[in-house]
């Protein structure tokens, strides 16, 4: 008995040492003589830094050491770290691939990254990664940010730093410079910081990191290793002004003919390092016309679009600003809430001509504060002021020209303070507010948001609460959103419960986002996760989860729906995902519009779906995905997907892609308006 007791304990500590691996450290250097960036390691400060070597897999099997030899050498000094390596490989098996920035997810190339949490707070991050091309990618890491399939943080940031790659016989070198503008840290004279560093090899997709990242542990940064005993550092004075001038010409269809106007514009963006925690990012005047211009949408949702931010001054920063989700900074410079009202008007009378309506709302200026201090206090403030646009409509009678305001003159604010926590918990503070000129309304939104971790990093219990008011000289109102969740967030098999609530007039959309409001809804959800390989399986997922829904106000039933889905990678590399739900019954509140005293009663349906790829490696990949729904209470009603799609890799600097998607429904429900004593109207399309 007492033996058995022995190995048990043995066992239990083995499996605790597995999940929860020391975490490895390395002595930071200062170096004395700067080396060069050029792809060699000659330099005299990588001959005496200490080498960071042993990888161990991450994927395809989790906890083996890498199948090659990896060793990196770190430095530092006032202005810069310094990164070395040297990835051992055959010349002939080494895959590299030109792409675009940020895109080495999508290519067939094998890539080096180095990751620091200079707060070492385990929540955020940066990442610096290179290719074999010398393509680099950077992104911020944040605890909202960890994405999957090798996507670790945000990626609309950019940073400039210096990278050099060469390849050789034995395999290919990286030599790396991360100036301190890159970066922030806190303010001490010795300070530690988290490490990661990752190599990736395309052939066998092998992922390899230096401090073992456990899939069965939730969480990115919190496995990061340490870069111990910085010191003294004392970044440079990080300043960079931009100034611009733009013009071109404008063509818009109008319903009787096109509205011709000239652009013009000028303006400056600054970027300021107030101290090495904290930057100011500015702007004046901003010319976007040069950013990538959103796809036509035809909605016929009740839910509004959102569409990606595509500007670069609202692409940095999101890991604070939008940490409880409250900013979509699309409604910063949005189109005038006037401007299809002016189209409107023109088309009900022929006699009227638009001689200007500004589409875009101008914005005078905008600045961005935000770092983090020594005890781990994010503090972030946005504030942006758009001008007052106005239409000119012509009267062709008379010739007369009335002027109408289609967008007062506003103001956007927005204050985060995020303190992070012991191990991976936190709490935010957010307010947005939005103030307009004259009788426009202006809004306000309050949130606190919490994340809490047991020692173990198993379980994990989230919240936030919202506070919206709208101020309004016709009708004020205010509302509220809460959740709650919580569950067994690490190892092979997880579970959560969530609640959530969104009170009727909640309503945060002057500077967030919502689809819908006045929602009551209960969530539960398991998975099992096979991360190592076995049989014909890399690894394999189950998992199950229902919802059901109800309004706020009145309290009826709304839907409920479950499904189950099976996720599995084959050692071959090819992918199936197949999934199967139900929706016993709906009763439709939003397609019909508020007041919710009618619903559209849309019919049971089960569906399934099937979706995978083939082995991405090989010059010929294919995709596809299949989805089959079938209504069990209406004959006529039928609703499918059928998408494939093909790329053929020529070389390493021509790929093509073609790909279709075709997806049918017959009698979907739409609204079609109103009667004329209120009475909704529903249509079929």
């Amino acid at each position: 008995m007492l033996l058995r007791r022995f190995f048990c304990a043995m066992l239990l500590l083995l499996s605790a040492a597995s999940v929860f691996p020391q975490v490895r450290a390395i002595e930071a250097v200062r170096i004395n003589q700067t080396p060069v960036i050029d792809g060699s390691l000659d330099d005299a400060a990588w001959q005496t830094a200490p080498v960071m070597t042993d990888f161990i897999q991450n994927f395809p099997t989790w906890g083996q050491p890498a199948s090659r030899k990896t060793e990196v050498w770190i430095g530092y000094d006032n202005t810069s770290v310094y990164v070395a390596a040297r990835l051992h490989d055959d010349r002939n098996s080494i895959r590299k691939q030109l792409t675009a920035r940020d895109a080495e997810q999508r290519a067939d190339v094998d890539y080096f990254s180095v990751f620091f949490d200079t707060y070492n707070d385990h929540q955020n991050g940066f990442q610096f990664l290179v290719t074999t091309a010398n393509v680099q990618s950077d992104a911020r890491l944040g605890p909202n940010l960890s994405g999957d399939y090798g996507e670790y943080g945000d990626k609309t940031w950019d940073a400039v730093w210096e990278s050099k790659t060469s390849i050789h016989d034995d395999g290919w070198i990286v030599e790396m410079r991360i100036p301190y503008s890159a970066l922030r840290f806190a303010d001490k004279n010795v300070q530690d910081w988290g490490i990661q560093v990752l190599r990736f090899m395309r052939r066998n997709n092998e992922t390899a990191f230096w401090n073992p990242v456990n899939p069965n542990v939730n969480g990115f940064v919190n496995q990061f290793g340490s870069l111990q005993h910085l010191q003294q550092i004392e970044p440079p004075l990080r300043l960079s002004l931009s100034p611009y001038v733009s013009t071109g010409f404008r063509s818009t269809p109008q319903r009787n003919g096109y509205l011709n106007e000239w652009l013009r514009n000028g303006g400056m963006d600054v970027k300021y390092g107030i101290n090495e925690s904290f930057t100011l990012d500015a702007t004046l005047i901003p010319d976007f016309g040069q950013v990538v211009s959103d796809n036509v949408v035809n909605n016929l949702t009740p839910y509004e679009v959102r569409f990606q931010e595509n500007r670069p001054f609202f692409t940095e920063g999101t890991e604070l600003f939008n940490k409880s989700g409250l900013f979509y900074s699309r409604r910063v410079g949005a189109t005038p809430s006037g401007y299809y009202g002016m189209q409107r008007m023109a088309d009900a009378n022929s006699n009227l001509q638009i001689v200007k309506n500004p589409s875009v709302t101008q914005l005078y200026n905008a600045i961005k504060f935000s770092g983090r201090t020594k005890k781990k206090l994010g503090i972030g403030f946005f504030n942006a002021i758009t001008a007052p646009m106005h239409a000119i409509v012509r009267d062709k009678t008379t010739g007369q020209e009335t002027r109408y305001e289609t967008e007062p003159l506003s103001n956007y604010n927005i204050l985060v303070l995020d303190q992070a926590l012991k191990g991976r918990s936190y709490i935010t503070f957010t307010n947005t507010n939005v103030l307009r000129n004259g009788a426009a309304d202006d809004a306000n939104v309050t949130a606190l948001d919490f994340s809490l971790f047991d020692k173990k990093n198993r379980y994990a219990v989230k919240g936030t609460g919202r506070y919206s008011k709208i101020f309004s000289p016709a009708n004020s109102y205010d509302g509220y959103n809460t959740t709650l969740l919580a569950g067994k967030v690490s190892g092979r098999v997880q579970y959560t419960a969530q609640a959530l609530i969104k009170s009727d007039h909640y309503d945060p959309r002057d500077l967030g986002y919502l689809q819908s409001n006045n929602e009551v809804s209960y969530t539960a959800s398991a998975s099992y996760h096979q991360f190592t390989p076995t049989g014909p399986f890399l690894n394999y997922t189950y998992s199950l989860n229902s919802t059901y829904r109800q309004l706020y106000n009145p309290h009826v039933f709304s839907d409920f729906y479950a499904e189950a889905s099976g996720f599995w990678l084959f050692r071959n590399f090819w992918d199936v995902t197949l999934y199967s739900g139900y929706y016993p019954d709906q009763h439709d509140y939003f397609v019909i519009g508020s007041p919710f005293t009618k619903y559209a009663r849309r019919p049971a349906y089960g569906y399934a779906g099937l979706n995978g790829s083939t082995d991405s490696r090989k010059r010929l990949f294919v995709n596809y995905n299949f989805l089959l729904a079938d209504f069990f209470k209406a004959s006529n009603k039928a609703y499918h997907v059928v998408e494939l799609g093909a790329r053929y890799r020529f070389s390493d600097k021509f790929t093509l892609e073609l790909s279709n998607r075709s997806e049918r429904e017959t009698n979907y429900i739409v609204n079609a308006g109103r009667e004329t004593n209120g009475e909704p109207i529903i249509g079929f399309v």
